[in-house]
Formats: C-alpha cells, structure tokens, sequence
C-alpha cells in the first residue's frame, strides 16, 4: 500500500516502512546497500489494513515515534452488483467496518511500544487514506491530520500527554453540510504566510476538494471556494497532494493527482471519467490560478492516478514529482522551471531535535522576500517524499539570512549567513549561530 521513510534509529541511514492489506514490514537500513526486515522485533507489523503511515516525534524526546493509518475492517466475500456478464462492481467503503488507527513510541532501543490506547488514538475508528504530521496551533507539539473514507475525518491534536481529536469541532471533520466525504490525500502547510498551519484534503466527485485555512484558535474555514480550487475540482477524484514551490518565487503551490476509483464508471455517468488529468495550482498570493493547461504536455493526458511523491531527482532545483498510476506504469514529471528562479536547498539534521527535523520551521530573507517553512512529517496518499527542503528567492541573488527553529526538546534557534544559492547544503543542528 503505502511507503513511510525516516531514520529511526538515529544512526544517519534512512529505514524504510511498507504498510499492507495483512500485514506491515520495517525495513532497518545497514548503511552498506542492504536492509534487514525487523519487523518482529521492532514490533510494528500493525496487522489489518494498514495505509498511510508517518515518522514524527510525538512526545519530544528526539526519536522518531510512527503512525500507521488503518483503513477498514475487509472481507474479500463481499460483492456490490454483478453484471449479467459476471463483472462485479466496486464497492463504495460504507459498507466496510471502520477500525482503529495505530501509534507506536520509539523506545530507542530498536523497539517500539503500541501507546494506540493510553495516547488517545484507538478509540476513534475511521477509515484512514492520508495522513500528515504538522504543529496546528503552534505549541511545539506535533499534531496529526487523517482523512477518512465515508466517515468523518480526525484532527489530532497532541495536548502532550495524550491526543484530543477535534476534527469536529475544528470544522474539518465534515463537509459544509455536515456529510462525511471520501477522504483521500491530505497535506499541511501555512500557503498564505500568515504564521499558522493550514490543511488540505482531496475527496471523491461532486464533493469538493478542501483548503482549510488556520483561524488560530483550534479551527477552520474552507476556503477551496474562494481560492480557486473548489470548482476546478468538482467532478475530480483526487488522492496524491503536494503544497510545493514549483516555480520557486517564494509561494507555495499545489499539485494534485487524480482518477475516478472505479474503473466502471463511465458506463454510468457522463460527467466522471476513470482517468483524469493532473492538477497545477499556482499561488498568487490572493488566491491560487489554475495552471495545468499552460504547464506542460504531461497536463493535457489523463491518469488512473493515486500516489504522489515530491523530490529533486536530478538536483537543479527544481523539485520534480513521481506519480504511481492504477494498472500501468508511473509517471515522473520533470520540472524545468524551478531553476529558471533562485534557490537553496536544505538538508536539516538534527542531534538533540530528532534526526530528520520532522517539526523544524525554517525561515529565511532575501532582500523585500521574508518566507517561514515548517518540516512537516508524510503528507500525500501512501507516498514519502524527497526530506530536502528547497527556499525559492525568485530572481534575487542573495539570501540574507535563514534561521532554523529546531524542533524539542532542543528548542534551539539559529541563524545562518553567507549562503549559497542555486545548491544544496547540509545544516547540522548546532552549527550555527544562536539567535535570540
């Protein structure tokens, strides 16, 4: 199913976790080109239908702890409609049993603890596709949003001994009247710069997709609608999402992957097709500007499309994306623009702050451009993203300063001149100057 990359043993190899319909597999990176299935051991096999899953550090103690969405109680007998030709026809998920969600502590010694029960998170039964690990109201704490499939969706948000779910009263768990849609991909990132955390999940046709924009008091409002986003994604099924900064000019925009579930469905409607075209949303600053038709070849052909993956393969700058599609071959979509603007890449390690800076807000300055960033942990559908960070400075030529806000239990913040721009560097946490 889904793929969840982090170091988490700490030892500078990054480990890898396979989620699956059975059975789940934690693959421990030996740093020699070789991995080691420790799942026994680690005891994280998560057994059921396991779905999205991500590395976080949820308790601050600098080890990276590991969420693994469930997605339903599923029986292979059960058949929604048989044609007269023996074609059987796709289920809609209502009629699966939800089940629990997992969350496992990292003990630091090569094994984790199931805390699903005593951390608030078991007693809430979804059906869970996306998940995205973020910091919601700015406590330091790291918060999860989950989407679910026909039922509500669930806002975690981490009181420091235990989660509260407040998808409901955080208006995200429903639609605007009060339906639960098909949550599928999610992410999280502050898209208007307004220092709070924003969401956004993908649904099913006909039921809008949402940009759920911070308020700052532990609640949201939909504002797909006014952004630009919500009619352009009406009779769109959407899984794979991405917040990114494509053309690197400082604002983050979006992409998304999309395809109807059921490979039958044009023989029943004339407004939905199985495959879809990719989305490309630029931000603006007001609001995002639909740019698919003017963004390449690649956004005139329609996908059964479902995972979606960021990273700069080729490192010019210009962050690239891998779509997994239904029943054929993927797709990796270059992008040739980003490097056409300025740039700096970032590799963030920490050493008191969990290794990977899952949690890190990073902000930086280059001349009237002043942009904030956090390291958010998984986001998309079933997919792991590039853990570089890329700044985009448009056609500025310098970066004056970026400043890291290491996550806890380090704290510590601090700041870095004399950059370069339009390449990758390393910041090792503690390496810099300390800002007041």
């Amino acid at each position: 199913m889904g793929v969840a990359v982090g170091d988490y043993n700490g030892d500078g190899f990054a480990d890898i976790y396979i989620t699956q319909y059975g059975r789940s597999i934690l693959y421990r990176n030996n740093g020699d080109g070789t991995f080691t299935d420790v799942t026994d051991k680690a005891g994280v096999a998560a057994p059921g239908w396991a779905s999205s899953a991500v590395w976080f550090d949820y308790d601050n103690d600098g080890r990276l702890d590991l969420f693994v969405g469930q997605f339903c109680e599923f029986n292979k007998s059960l058949s929604c409609g048989v044609d007269k030709d023996g074609t059987h026809h796709y289920c809609i998920p209502r009629i699966f049993s939800p089940r629990p969600s997992w969350l496992f502590h990292n003990n630091g010694d090569g094994t984790f603890t199931d805390v699903s029960k005593e951390m608030g998170i078991a007693q809430h039964l979804g059906k869970a596709w996306g998940v995205v690990a973020t910091d919601i109201n700015n406590d330091g704490r790291m918060d999860l949003f989950v989407s679910n499939d026909t039922v509500a969706n669930f806002l975690y948000v981490n009181r420091g001994g235990r989660f509260e779910e407040i998808g409901l009263a955080a208006d995200v768990a429903y639609s605007a009247d009060g339906r639960a849609r098909s949550g599928m991909g999610v992410d999280s990132a502050d898209f208007n710069q307004d220092g709070w955390m924003d969401l956004f999940v993908a649904n099913i046709d006909e039921e809008i997709f949402s940009l759920y924009q911070n308020n700052g008091d532990e609640t949201f409002n939909d504002v797909a609608m006014q952004q630009g986003i919500g009619m352009a994604t009406r009779w769109m099924s959407g899984w794979g999402l991405k917040f990114f900064d494509y053309d690197n000019d400082g604002e983050l925009d979006l992409i998304l992957a999309n395809g109807f579930p059921d490979d039958l469905v044009e023989e029943f409607s004339h407004q939905v097709t199985f495959k879809e075209p990719l989305l490309l949303f630029r931000n603006e600053g007001k609001a995002f500007k639909n740019v698919s038709a003017e963004s390449g070849p690649v956004f005139a052909k329609t996908f059964a499309a479902r995972g979606l993956a960021i990273g700069d393969f080729d490192n010019d700058g210009g962050v690239d994306v891998l779509i997994s599609v239904n029943d054929a071959a993927p797709v990796l979509v270059r992008n040739s623009l980003g490097k056409q603007n300025h740039w700096l890449g970032l590799t963030l390690v920490g050493r008191k702050a969990n290794v990977d800076a899952i949690g890190a807000r990073v902000t930086y300055q280059a001349g009237d451009l002043k942009r904030s960033r956090m390291k958010v942990g998984g986001g998309s559908f079933l997919s792991s993203h590039d853990p570089r960070m890329v700044l985009g400075i448009g056609r500025r030529t310098k970066i004056d300063w970026v400043e890291v806000k290491w996550p806890q239990p380090s704290g510590l913040v601090e700041r870095f001149e004399n950059l370069p721009i339009d390449q990758y560097v390393t910041i090792v946490e503690g390496a810099g100057k300390r800002s007041a």
